[in-house]
């Protein structure tokens, strides 16, 4: 596994920066829309096994927020196979770089390793476990789930189930349908033989240990994956898929970019540090929700155009859906009200970068989740597309900032003045 750190000073690549003086008679060239002329960019074919066979792998390891490690060892392997330079950060985030026309590392696409899961609050005197939750999900979904119960002796590994206070219908009758619905009603039954907590304090088990939910994943025949944790399993197997499918067809890259693999996602703070620091645009790579009001599907990708904390990039997300449609690419367009993704955290660290969000449609999100590998290799392909493609303005997105005479605004955002006076005057002539 190579951690050779491959990002390159920001004085190695030749362009016209702010502050800079033009030559006599010269201006900044000027910048065009982003979704306009086509981008010169090619649909590569993806390796749909080896895509579902990534996917099978990731979700199988454990890897709750916190407790990642051993899921990116797996995905280290990925990108070293793939003959790509990486590093990690002193908590885990893996960084790649994939090599383009610039020296200068301008783009990013985020994808988060990290599940939701539990850790064991207390340990009860009859010998169960109360739990809390690690990242936002209801323990209406834990209800009757297998548990892999870690602890600080990593030869000592339990499996257990989430169960309800009032399990047993021979035993509680209805009250098993007017129990609470909450973390406080549910509690987790080790499957070893014991009765106390003395018991389970003598199997190595304490307060603070991580409890896995198992992923549980299949494969229909009709191309439907179903499995806890494809939030965000399936977007790192397609982000894989993707970066294969450029290696495999020798695309280049018009502008060297960054695969950023988060680990702390589920609990807000994913990409707060990690990337390159000339990167101008970044796509994050998360679950599209698919439910009532919604236009994500699963055999579909998403661009997500604004979420909890607001919209997307105007023109960054507009050129990725018209990059799929130049492409034939299966792609729509939706807005999430409950949801943010690792792009949050990296704009609330303060990175001055266009932000977009490409998502898989996801059915039952932080639930009993679903969705379709014809979903998945959507998204492949358009971020194998959009890795070919340039920077969304492709001069003025190269510095830091500018003169407002270069700024592309009106020419690709006009906005209809409105009118001095819209008083309407009625005709007494006609009363």
């Amino acid at each position: 596994m190579s951690t050779a750190d491959r990002h390159l000073p920001r004085s190695a690549e030749p362009s016209t920066r702010p502050g800079a003086v033009p030559a006599a008679g010269q201006r900044r060239p000027t910048v065009s829309a982003a979704a306009g002329a086509p981008s010169g960019t090619r649909d590569v074919e993806i390796d749909r096994e080896y895509l579902t066979t990534t996917l099978m792998e990731m979700l199988r390891i454990p890897s709750p927020s916190g407790r990642t490690d051993a899921v990116m060892q797996a995905v280290g392997d990925h990108i070293d196979a793939l003959g790509l330079s990486f590093d990690l950060t002193r908590r885990g985030i893996l960084r790649a770089t994939l090599p383009g026309e610039t020296s200068t590392v301008r783009r990013a696409v985020i994808v988060h390793a990290d599940t939701i899961g539990l850790m064991v609050k207390r340990v009860k005197e009859d010998g169960r476990l109360e739990v809390v939750p690690v990242g936002s999900h209801s323990a209406r979904f834990s209800e009757g789930a297998h548990v892999t119960i870690f602890t600080d002796d990593f030869e000592h590994v339990y499996t257990g189930t989430v169960l309800p206070l009032k399990s047993s219908g021979h035993t509680f009758g209805d009250e098993i349908d007017t129990q609470g619905v909450g973390w406080e009603f549910v509690e987790v039954r080790i499957d070893e033989p014991v009765e106390s907590a003395q018991h389970v304090h003598a199997l190595g088990v304490q307060v603070g240990d991580f409890v896995a939910l198992d992923a549980a994943p299949q494969i229909t025949r009709g191309g439907y994956v179903k499995s806890r944790h494809l939030d965000d399993k399936a977007g790192l197997a397609a982000c894989l898929a993707a970066l294969k499918a450029l290696r495999d067809a020798g695309a280049p890259l018009a502008v060297s970019a960054q695969f950023l693999v988060t680990i702390g996602e589920e609990v807000g703070f994913g990409a707060t540090h990690g990337l390159a620091p000339d990167v101008a645009e970044l796509v994050a790579v998360d679950n599209a929700v698919v439910a009532e009001g919604q236009s994500s599907r699963e055999e579909l990708v998403s661009v997500g155009m604004l979420d909890m904390t607001g919209p997307f990039d105007y023109h960054l997300s507009r050129r990725l859906h018209s990059l799929a449609r130049e492409h034939g690419i299966p792609a729509v367009r939706d807005v999430y009200k409950h949801y943010r993704s690792d792009a949050a955290p990296a704009l609330e660290a303060g990175i001055e970068a266009r932000a977009a969000l490409l998502g898989f449609g996801l059915e039952s999100s932080h639930g009993h989740e679903r969705t379709h590998v014809d979903g998945l290799v959507a998204l492949a392909r358009l971020l194998a597309v959009y890795l070919q493609s340039g920077l969304t303005f492709d001069d003025w997105d190269r510095a830091d900032f500018g003169d407002l005479a270069d700024f592309p605004s009106v020419s690709v955002q006009p906005a209809q003045k409105e009118p001095l006076d819209r008083t309407v005057v009625p005709d007494r002539s006609e009363a």
